[in-house]
């Protein structure tokens, strides 16, 4: 097995869903930074990137959250504490905003993307899944937060995701109402406690013949 694999293999068996953070210790600027650029570099279903991810580093605010999180206080003792956010409809503005980013980017004439703009017009705003596109929105919401996890394992960082909260009391807190997006699921990020006892257990899982399948 080469170095990088071994390497990555160690962060994975190293990181675990952090109880009790260090609330002294915060992560540095430059690794947040990177750790940041995982969450827009996620991938995306057609590349649409329904979600918008807070970062809530208000001390208020984390308190004002605690209680809608089942009490969990990694939400106010973790560096940093992001919210995941799913757009609640997908519109046609949202295809078109998209396709003006690509022409951009690619330096390709917009109108030569109007297959693809329909074939998303005809699936995720006006087709079957438009009925419920924020479902769709939240699966898109969880790739993000698989990928910013194993990023922060890697670097280094201990990480808990969330979905202990409940997602209507995050709504109001944060001023969601009347923008698009609701709350989907949380992640706190930071340095794991001395103190907490579930980073010395062993990590539970199925053998992997249980769980991978070749066909």
């Amino acid at each position: 097995m080469s170095n990088q694999n071994t390497e990555l293999l160690k962060a994975l068996e190293w990181r675990y869903a952090t109880k009790v953070f260090d609330a002294a210790k915060k992560i540095p600027a430059d690794i947040w930074s990177a750790l940041e650029k995982t969450l827009v570099l996620t991938p995306t279903s057609y590349g649409l990137q329904p979600y918008q991810f807070l970062i809530v580093q208000d001390a208020a605010k984390r308190a004002a959250l605690l209680p809608h999180s089942w009490g969990q206080k990694q939400v106010v003792d973790c560096s940093q504490f992001v919210v995941f956010t799913a757009r609640t409809e997908m519109k046609e503005a949202d295809v078109a905003k998209l396709i003006a980013r690509i022409s951009k980017l690619r330096g390709i004439p917009a109108e030569t993307l109007n297959f693809y703009r329909d074939m998303m017009l005809g699936d995720v705003v006006n087709g079957p899944r438009g009925k419920f596109a924020h479902e769709w929105a939240a699966r898109q919401c969880y790739v993000a937060l698989g990928n910013l996890m194993t990023a922060a394992a890697v670097l280094g960082v201990d990480a808990c995701p969330m979905e202990g909260l409940v997602p209507a009391e995050y709504d109001k807190l944060l001023g969601l109402g009347g923008s698009g997006y609701k709350t989907v699921v949380a992640c706190a990020l930071g340095y794991r406690a001395e103190s907490d006892k579930y980073a010395k257990l062993a990590k539970v899982r199925y053998d992997q013949a249980d769980l991978i399948k070749v066909i």
